[in-house]
């Protein structure tokens, strides 16, 4: 995984990286917008448990396809207007413990479901 990062560009403004190239991936994970529901069915009221959740279904997910939370080429977070973006971006660095990729994040309205607070869509690769 190579991060692009060209000298005569701006540097990103968080913690990621303007582009990420993976040549020739062996394998290569897309995966829905995953929200913060809890194994169980059940969605919690709060933000940083709804964030934990997402980041830990993530997690199961990469796994399960063979990869690591270090294989995040790029994530797409979906954010409803008005929340603590603190808290969201704190869930993501714990879960990705200093990996950097592409990142991008979106304030939204609402999201499918009121309860929903926020969501994140991730591609993975190696």
């Amino acid at each position: 995984m190579e991060l692009l990062s060209p000298s005569h560009v701006a540097p990103p403004a968080a913690a990621y990286s303007l582009g990420v190239v993976l040549r020739n991936p062996q394998v290569l994970l897309h995966t829905a917008g995953i929200v913060g529901t809890s194994p169980n069915g059940h969605v919690p009221a709060d933000l940083k448990t709804q964030a934990q959740n997402m980041w830990e279904t993530i997690g199961a997910l990469v796994l399960e396809a063979g990869l690591t939370l270090s294989d995040l080429i790029s994530y797409t977070t979906y954010v409803v207007d008005g929340e603590d973006l603190s808290l969201v971006m704190a869930a993501r660095d714990v879960a990705l413990n200093g990996h950097k990729c592409a990142s991008t994040l979106i304030i939204v309205p609402r999201l499918a479901r009121p309860e929903w607070r926020v969501e994140v869509a991730v591609v993975a690769g190696r």
